[in-house]
């Protein structure tokens, strides 16, 4: 059996050993509730598969044949299984057999007993998956019969260290309080309309991590996304200011921004926010730091276009491994596998940038159950990536091009420690583009607002635009001569 550092052995399955905090307690009995096509089975064949000593099936209801087929289409070989096949055959129809695995009451309880006990000392396994436990239901006349010899075999197993999963599918007529009531752990496989979810609601000995873990079953049999819970993740970083890659504008954030903080960059469709985000990610390449951006909205091949186009060059920091750039495809992934994928790129490939284009893109993007989940989802992830150090940039796109403003869309401020404004304004019947700092929660920041411009050489950042007032409704007035934005540079 394959030991976990604190001796716990594996379920197989890596994300649902982190849900139990390292694993399963070995020796013990864990029921796996759930209506059919919701991962039983193949959660059981995973826990099987994945030990160094013997392994013993019990198969109730599909034959063994079928389950080795089942098992190999996603990608579980079961050659090393040994099953106890107690699955109906064809001659119970055909005989007009009513089958409940044996002839009567008593024999069939004592069959199926000795049956199992017979195969356990054979084998000698050190995982056992029973599937389904709620066939025993069918045998004992009654709930006292039923808790007492399934209490005896689950002490029995104990006494032979097996270590067991079982599944159950409860009905109204048949429910399974009683098995979940006796097994050391039980676990709920659902099937909703945002996707396949697993909760722990019973586990002895030890701490588990709450919620409604995402399950997705691919070819490769079942994968689990735990929720992100902040907590636990923190590394030591520097303290540290990194500059944005403009003077101008690092003199606007009062020095640069600071490692581990999350910036909002907000603005209307075209002014500039995620070129924005990507100069901060170049200047992180110049450092030797790896930056990862996360596109809801917009196709690699048109930002890569775009960016080359003004003297950032995300084709060669993609080709030097300082930059990673991740499309994610509409309502395809839930928060939680978003949090799994920002985290690989974090503790596995090292990102010290994250780039989240956009607020509005994950809000529509990523399945969640409503707006205030989807805000603790978000807010969760930020205090992640300030546990790790990590300079997290968020695009949020502002409603109007121009008149009334506001600091961000839908109730995400809370969120920034930094929020920097981009916006349009028109002076002297000319369109140009304006950039200020709202927020700066670790240090002073300058209060001017300042022309911002994208232009074949880069981003250039002017002189505070001391000579206009109302820029931030859209329109501004000239409060000095000659009305010209140049006299301020």
């Amino acid at each position: 059996m394959e030991s976990l550092p604190d001796g716990r052995i594996s379920t197989g399955i890596t994300g649902l050993d982190d849900v139990l905090s390292g694993g399963l307690i070995p020796s013990r009995s864990y029921m796996v509730s759930g209506d059919p096509g919701t991962g039983k089975t193949i959660l059981g064949l995973h826990f099987l598969t994945a030990g160094e000593g013997e392994s013993l099936y019990v198969n109730l209801e599909e034959p063994a044949a079928e389950v080795a087929r089942n098992a190999m289409a996603v990608g579980i070989d079961t050659e090393d299984v040994t099953f106890l096949d107690l699955s109906p055959t064809a001659d119970v129809f055909v005989e007009e057999q009513e089958y409940d695995v044996f002839t009567s009451d008593d024999v069939e309880g004592a069959s199926l007993r000795s049956a199992i006990v017979e195969a356990v000392r054979d084998s000698e396994p050190t995982r056992m998956f029973i599937d389904p436990m709620s066939e025993l239901q069918h045998l004992a006349p009654d709930t006292y019969q039923l808790r007492q010899q399934v209490s005896s075999l689950l002490r029995f197993l104990r006494e032979q260290d097996v270590t067991l999963i079982f599944t159950t599918q409860a009905t109204s007529g048949v429910p399974d309080d009683d098995l979940q009531y006796l097994s050391d752990g039980s676990f709920e496989l659902t099937n909703t309309d945002r996707g396949r979810r697993l909760r722990v609601t019973k586990f002895r000995g030890s701490n588990t991590q709450s919620g409604a873990h995402t399950v997705r079953i691919t070819d490769e049999g079942i994968q689990v996304y735990p929720v992100l819970v902040p907590d636990g993740h923190a590394v030591d970083f520097p303290d540290e200011t990194i500059s944005a890659g403009i003077p101008e504008l690092n003199q606007l954030l009062g020095g640069g921004l600071s490692r581990g903080t999350v910036t909002i960059i907000n603005g209307p469709s075209g002014v500039g926010k995620t070129t924005l985000g990507a100069q901060v990610m170049k200047e992180a390449a110049g450092r030797g730091e790896r930056s990862v951006i996360y596109m809801f909205e917009e196709t690699t091949r048109t930002f890569t276009t775009r960016c080359t186009s003004v003297d950032i060059p995300v084709d060669r920091m993609v080709d030097r491994g300082t930059l990673r750039i991740e499309e994610v495809q509409p309502l395809v992934q839930s928060p939680a596998e978003f949090a799994s994928m920002v985290r690989a790129d974090v503790e596995a490939r090292g990102a010290k940038v994250v780039l989240i284009d956009g607020i509005d893109g994950y809000r529509l993007s990523v399945r969640s159950e409503d707006a205030d989940s989807l805000h603790r989802e978000i807010g969760a992830l930020c205090r992640y990536l300030r546990s790790r150090g990590v300079t997290t940039l968020l695009v949020d796109s502002a409603e109007t091009v121009t008149g009334e403003f506001r600091a961000t869309q839908g109730g995400v401020s809370y969120i920034a420690d930094n929020i920097v404004f981009l916006r349009y304004i028109e002076v002297n019947g000319e369109l140009r583009k304006a950039i200020g700092v709202l927020k700066k929660r670790t240090s002073d920041y300058e209060r001017a607002l300042r022309e911002f411009k994208i232009t074949e050489y880069g981003l250039s950042v002017g002189q505070p635009l001391r000579s206009l007032r109302g820029i931030l409704g859209g329109i501004p007035e000239v409060v000095r001569d000659p009305p010209s934005l140049d006299q301020d540079r």
